[in-house]
């Protein structure tokens, strides 16, 4: 789900969505043995017990000619990572702190990792690339993080780290956001409707960033995630699910029905020589 930092989260849509799928698909399980040691956090602290996952994972997708490649296969990767709320550390009155982790992500924080990672040449530069998803120009402090998603997405078009994908009806969507010491903001968001967006599956691809907008007229978004395929080239949704405690694929047809989804968004990551610094 969107992290508490971000907006006020609604977790009804998905535990309705758990108490469908669990009773009629097979969640494919990959875990990772992440649990074993100490978050990778800011400043570079991180456990020598436990393997680098980021890092290793930025070399072998390096194999991989595509973007969207280097995005599914980094996402499948990280397959059965633990979900946790609330992983950036920061607040009005709390000094922000760049965080690096591995071992476990919500919704938005997975999503940001597997760009950075999908990305960058080196793990240096997945951690310039992660300030730049995750903060105004890069600049790591609470004022200049993207708490909405809506801004974190406007951002990243801004930022030609990815591009809008429309599918048409594109409507527009107005939300009016207040609190979590913000203050009121307003944003006009272009969305895609969830009916289009399932009988336009070839206008998709693997890695594609989809955001599921709130039906609440004071909250932008309630979930994201990627755009992934089965075997069969069935539509699935791969993310950082609250409500099964981990990564995991979803069937996309199950997960719109069950939630309710009238609109989402789409973006598509550039390729690197695109993304400028």
């Amino acid at each position: 789900m969107i992290p508490k930092s971000m907006s006020q989260t609604s977790i009804g849509d998905e535990k309705r969505f758990l108490d469908q799928v669990m009773r009629k698909a097979t969640t494919r399980r990959m875990f990772l043995g992440l649990l074993a040691g100490v978050p990778l956090l800011a400043a570079g602290v991180r456990s020598d017990a436990r393997e680098a996952v980021i890092p290793r994972l930025i070399k072998q997708a390096r194999a991989h000619k595509n973007i969207s490649d280097r995005i599914e296969f980094i996402s499948r990767a990280l397959l059965g990572t633990p979900y946790q709320a609330n992983t950036l550390i920061g607040g009005p009155r709390q000094k922000e702190q760049f965080v690096l982790r591995d071992d476990a992500f919500d919704c938005v924080t997975y999503c940001e990792a597997v760009l950075a990672g999908a990305i960058a040449d080196d793990y240096s530069d997945y951690q310039h690339l992660l300030r730049r998803i995750r903060y105004m120009q890069g600049e790591v402090r609470w004022a200049e993080r993207n708490h909405d998603f809506a801004q974190w997405s406007r951002r990243i078009v801004e930022n030609k780290i990815c591009r809008a994908v429309r599918i048409a009806p594109v409507a527009a969507v107005e939300k009016s956001l207040n609190g979590d010491g913000l203050g009121k903001r307003g944003y006009v968001i272009s969305a895609v409707a969830a009916s289009a967006l399932m009988v336009n599956r070839k206008a998709l691809q693997a890695g594609d960033v989809i955001g599921f907008v709130s039906r609440r007229s004071e909250l932008d978004f309630f979930h994201t995630g990627f755009i992934a395929f089965n075997r069969r080239g069935e539509l699935m949704l791969r993310h950082a699910s609250r409500s099964r405690g981990r990564v995991v694929d979803d069937d996309m047809a199950s997960f719109v029905t069950a939630t309710g989804v009238k609109y989402v968004t789409l973006l598509r990551a550039l390729e690197p020589a695109a993304v400028q610094s």
